[in-house]
C-alpha cells in the first residue's frame, strides 16, 4: 500500500508510463547504500518512467560510471559515497548521497553541480527519511527545462521527437557548454549514457563550493 509521501508524488506525476519490476537481490545489494524508503518503493513500485518519460526513477547500478565521471575531481568525493536514484528527460541527475541523503544535483545539460552545504552534512536516519520525502515532493516544473523566452520545453519535445525510452533523452545538439542554445529546435533524442560521457569529456561541470568548504563539513 502506498504512503501518503508516495500518493502525493502519483497526484503530481500520473502512475508510471514505464515499469521494470526490481529485484530482491538489487534491493538487498543496495540496502545501506540509499534510503529503506527508497527500497520500499522500489519493491513495490519497481524502477519507472512518470510523466511520460519527464522523471525516472532509475537502477543506481546502471549510473555509477556516469556518476564517478561527473564527480570526479570534485570535493563531493571526499565528503560522501553517492549515488543515482533519478534522472530527468533532460540529463538532470538525483543523487542519494550514503550518509547525506538527497543532498546533490548534477544538470548535465548546463554542466552544473548543485547543492545546499546544509544538507550536505552527515544526517541521522531521521533526517535521512525526511530527505527522501523532500525529494517526492519535487514539482513536475522542477524536472522540466526552460528554453531562452521561459518557456518549458518537455511537452514540446515530447510532441516533436516522440516519447523516450528508458534509454534515452533529450539532448542539445550544439551543447550548450559549447554555446548551444536551449531551443526546441536543438533537442536532438540520444541514448543517455553515450551523451552524458560526451558531454563530461567537454568540460568539468561547475561547483557552488570550494574544496575549503568540504573541509569544514568533514568531521
Amino acid at each position: 500500500m502506498r504512503d501518503e509521501d508516495f500518493e502525493y508524488f502519483i497526484s503530481k506525476f500520473g502512475e508510471p508510463t514505464h515499469r521494470m519490476d526490481v529485484s530482491a537481490a538489487a534491493i538487498d545489494r543496495w540496502r545501506g547504500k540509499v534510503s529503506d524508503r527508497l527500497l520500499s518503493y522500489w519493491k513495490e513500485e519497481g524502477w519507472c518512467g512518470y510523466a511520460n518519460g519527464l522523471l525516472w526513477i532509475v537502477d543506481p547500478e546502471e549510473y555509477e560510471d556516469t556518476v564517478d565521471e561527473w564527480l570526479d575531481g570534485s570535493p563531493l568525493e571526499r565528503l560522501d559515497a553517492f549515488h543515482a536514484i533519478a534522472r530527468t528527460a533532460f540529463g538532470k541527475i538525483f543523487l542519494w548521497g550514503e550518509a547525506t541523503g538527497q543532498s546533490v544535483t548534477i544538470n548535465c545539460a548546463t554542466h552544473a553541480i548543485f547543492a545546499l552545504k546544509r544538507e550536505l552534512r552527515k544526517k541521522n536516519l531521521s533526517d535521512l527519511d525526511i530527505s527522501m520525502r523532500s525529494f517526492l515532493g519535487k514539482s513536475k516544473s522542477e524536472c522540466d527545462l526552460k528554453d531562452e523566452k521561459g518557456i518549458p520545453l518537455f511537452d514540446r519535445a515530447v510532441e516533436k521527437l516522440g516519447p523516450l525510452a528508458p534509454d534515452e533523452m533529450y539532448g542539445f545538439e550544439p551543447a550548450i557548454v559549447l554555446g548551444g542554445k536551449i531551443l526546441l529546435n536543438n533537442l536532438r533524442k540520444v541514448k543517455t549514457d553515450q551523451h552524458l560521457t560526451i558531454l563530461r569529456q567537454m568540460a568539468a561541470p561547475t561547483m557552488p563550493f570550494s574544496d575549503a568548504d568540504i573541509d569544514k563539513l568533514i568531521p
